[in-house]
Formats: C-alpha cells, structure tokens, sequence
C-alpha cells in the first residue's frame, strides 16, 4: 500500500510509525525543515549572544501519557535521560500549594495524589478533605457527568482556594480555557488519568514529566531516525515540500506539490485543524466539480466541522538573567484579581531541566495559557510579574511565542471532527475526536489510530 502522511508533527510521525510497522510503503510530506508541527525546537539566541534551543512553547507530559511514552521508547528515546520525573507538585513560590510528599513520591496511584492533597500547605483541613471527597466521587460516578456541564459548575461545591489554588490552573493548562467555559466531562476524562491511571512503565500517572531536551528531538526526530534505521526502502520523509491540494483519483488520492502531482492509495492528513479544513474544502470543490458528489459531500461535511472549532492562544515568555534559578524546575505562580497583572500560570526553570547545558542556564519559561493581548504588552507583564512574585528584577526577554491557535477550545458538548474523512483519507491531529484536549497524548494518539485504520 502506496501511503501519504501530510504532516510531521507529533501525530503525522505517529502516524508514520504505526503504518510502517503494518508494512505500507509510507511517504511523508513537511512543509518545514524542522519536524514537530506546534510542538518542535526553535533555535535563538541569548541577549549575550550565546546560541541557544528553545521550543516553540514549553510543554510538559505526565505519567498517563502512556501511547505517547510507549512510541517514545519504542523507537528508542530513553525516557530516564529525556524526561525529569517529578512528582505531581504544583508548589508556589512561598512554599504553599499542592505537593507529594516524598514518602507518598512511589505509591500508586490514586494513593499519591491523594496524599498529596493531604499534606496541601497553606488549605485548612475542611478544604484539604472537601477536594479528597470530590475525587472519590467523580471515581464512584465513573469520572461521568452530563454533556453540557461546565468545570465550574462540577466543581460549585468545592471551597474557594481549592478552586482557585488548584481546579482552576489545572483546568487552564490542561484544556488551555477557563473553568467556567471548559468541558467538564473532558476535564474529567484527564482527571481519571492523571489521578486515578495506572501509569506507563513504572511511572506514576500523575507525575509530572518535563522534557530535558527540545521538543522535536523527544519525539519526531527520534522516530525519523527510527524509520530511516528500520525501514529505510519504504520510508520518505520529504522536508520543505508543501502538500497544496489533493483530489480523489477513483478509490486512491492524488496530491499536488511544487514537483508536480503524485497518486497513492490512502492519505493521512496531519496538519493543524485550520490548514486541514481549507484542504478539505477545495478537495470538496474540485470533486464536485469530478462529478463525485458523495466523496465532495463527505469532504465539505469534515471541513465545516472542522472550520467550527474556536480556538484559544498559549503564550511562552524565554527570559534570561545570569544566575537566575527557581526553588523547583516548574512552580505556579499565584493569580490576582487584577489578572492582567499576573497572566503567566507556570514558569519553568531550563537551567535545572538541562543542567549539562551551558547556555540554558538562566533561562527562564513563562507559560500564559488562554492568553489574550499583543506579544509586548504580555512579554512585559510577564517581565513585571517575575518581578514581584520571584524577585528577579534583572530578566531580559529572548523569545516570546504566541500560539493563537494552540487549542481548540474545549467547551461543553463540542462536535469534534472524525477520523475518517472519506474513503482512503483519514486525519491525524490533536483536534480530531478523542477523549482528551489539545494535548501531545491527544496527537501521537490520533496519530497511532489513522495509521492503524489504513
């Protein structure tokens, strides 16, 4: 089987594995030299000069991600050195907040994260109890609610600062959306997961897993390496050729790029949800116009459904100061009512992930999840709030990275696009349908599913 992948992000890449591993004949398309789609390596420079690899958004995994630590390790990432396990700990700068303690740091779950919720610095028993009582019951209803909840309205019970201390943040990193606009149902299906998941080899699944090397080498690059090693007679990957359209070919598809049109018998397309619905729908038109009415009418279907999604903005603040360092690799960083005075939820330190890597030291990463205003005025609230929360009065900015459609947002109810597309053409992305929000365990899924279903 002749195979097309359009898209070497983390979901096209999975893609890729999984079909070649079945035994087609698989090319992929990038129309980048970097591989990794929204989540790859972004190569800067310090304020000082000093060369220095970034990412195009900091991101984190977590011990629930199992399909994507299984493809990690399956072609060849040694999770140990790649990733630094920490226990779920979401400590604020003062020593408060929720953290596990290191006798609880190796239970199972849900006995850890429960334990962590216990020892809770700074919340009073009643609230400490309050958030164990919630988590017991969303077990016993089989972590199910009713479609059209909300994380707020779930979560009305709870106490004050258990909401804004911890359901809150959760609920904006995880679904990259406000509680009182999230999905409680999504958010729910994270929760089982994370709290109350078996894990991926002999990790928790509630550890927290940051990466200690760029986003394209954790995973894409890997599995290129992988491929060419593996398969090297029925692997393509072709770099900086952009897929411009495609169009039914009886049961195969043809594409059309700057070398000139190529058939193959199925396609997987991999790119993000606003380039996909666009396909799709010129796809649609230049069928119809075949006189195939019902793969245009399958084609239009997809692409209005996908065309619906809202989507919400991740900004990532790199700041840099000689010397700079956290109390922990990643702290949270407490809201105001004036949020627009602290807008970044997390920031991470890339001195402690990457020790051994000179020019990382002292570099900061403040992530803005559901962010909203211009790239300079974020970057200098930010700035600001390193200020009055951290102390650091002497960061420069290196990159600020603004993400405008990082995630679909997550809301009640929302109609999410299918797998398959038409006969012969499937879709890969964290957008597609799935159990969880834009999230890489949502993508390498998606991936994995299309590349089996070929």
């Amino acid at each position: 089987m002749k195979l097309a992948i359009v898209g070497a992000g983390w979901a096209g890449m999975a893609a890729a594995v999984a079909a070649t591993d079945a035994g087609a004949d698989v090319t992929v398309f990038e129309a980048t030299r970097t591989l990794g789609g929204r989540a790859r390596a972004l190569h800067v420079q310090r304020p000082d000069g000093q060369p220095l690899t970034l990412d195009n958004g900091q991101h984190i995994l977590i011990g629930a991600y199992g399909q994507t630590l299984a493809l990690m390790q399956r072609v060849g990432v040694d999770l140990d050195q790649a990733l630094l396990r920490l226990p779920l700990a979401l400590p604020y700068p003062d020593g408060s907040g929720l953290q596990t303690p290191a006798w609880a740091a190796r239970w199972p779950a849900p006995f850890d994260a429960l334990a962590a919720i216990a020892s809770a610095r700074g919340w009073s028993w009643g609230e400490r109890l309050a958030l164990v009582r919630a988590s017991l019951g969303w077990q016993r209803t089989g972590f199910a609610c009713a479609p059209a909840l909300t994380v707020a309205e779930l979560c009305a019970a709870l106490p004050a600062r258990v909401m804004d201390g911890l359901i809150e943040p959760l609920c904006v990193s995880a679904l990259n959306i406000p509680g009182a606009q999230a999905s409680a149902q999504v958010f729910l299906n994270v929760m089982r997961d994370a709290l109350f998941g078996a894990g991926h080899a002999g990790l928790g699944a509630s550890n927290l897993l940051l990466p200690r090397t760029d986003l394209s080498a954790l995973m894409p690059e890997a599995a290129a390496q992988w491929l060419s090693t593996r398969h090297s007679d029925t692997v393509r990957l072709r770099t900086g050729e952009r897929v411009l359209g495609l169009c039914p070919q009886g049961k195969a598809w043809q594409l059309y790029t700057a070398e000139g049109a190529e058939t193959f018998d199925r396609v997987i397309w991999a790119t993000a949800a606003g380039p996909a619905a666009q396909a799709m729908a010129q796809a649609a038109t230049d069928a119809g116009a075949a006189g195939d009415t019902g793969t245009a009418s399958q084609l239009g279907a997809w692409s209005r459904t996908t065309a619906a999604l809202r989507f919400t903005a991740i900004t990532t603040v790199y700041a840099w100061a000689p010397g700079a360092r956290l109390t922990a690799p990643m702290l949270a960083l407490p809201a105001e009512p004036d949020a627009l005075r602290t807008p970044a939820q997390f920031v991470f330190d890339r001195g402690q992930l990457t020790p051994h890597d000179a020019a990382a030291q002292g570099v900061l990463a403040f992530v803005v999840s559901a962010s909203e205003g211009e790239r300079d005025a974020l970057q200098a609230r930010v700035l600001q709030q390193a200020a009055d929360q951290l102390g650091l009065n002497g960061l420069q900015a290196i990159q600020t990275v603004v993400e405008k459609r990082a995630t679909f947002a997550c809301t009640p109810g929302l109609q999410r696009p299918a797998v398959a597309i038409a006969p012969g053409l499937w879709a890969a992305g964290d957008y597609v349908d799935g159990p969880y929000p834009a999230t890489l365990e949502g993508a390498v899924r998606s991936g994995l599913a299309a590349g089996q279903a070929v």
